[in-house]
């Protein structure tokens, strides 16, 4: 059950909380800024990945290669090119594709 629903565009969701940041989207409120660069965002998690680009952190690293990366979504992304894995198919022609943005560039 979804009872919490957005005012703006009907959208619901299961918690209040949710609902409070997806407000932000209609208000454009942005509370969470860096102190580095003062880059705001909506989500608090949101900034915390940003601030890693200025830290220098690479805390998720490839177990195979040895590679370092700042986000683990990278990471995954990145262990496709030792599997071979490519889950983005287009519906067109079957070629397949390691990351969505490829699919939708082709």
């Amino acid at each position: 059950e979804r009872p919490f629903r957005c005012q703006d565009c009907g959208r619901r969701f299961n918690r209040h909380s949710n609902l409070i940041t997806h407000r932000r989207i209609h208000t454009g409120d942005l509370p969470y800024k860096c102190p580095d660069c003062g880059k705001s965002y909506r989500v608090r998690s949101t900034l915390l990945r940003h601030q890693k680009t200025h830290t220098g952190e690479r805390p998720y690293r490839c177990e195979e290669c040895g590679k370092t990366f700042r986000h683990r979504s990278t990471l995954t992304i990145h262990h496709r090119v030792h599997s071979g894995e490519k889950p983005y198919k287009c519906p067109e022609c079957q070629k397949t594709f390691k990351i969505s943005s490829e699919l939708m560039r082709h």
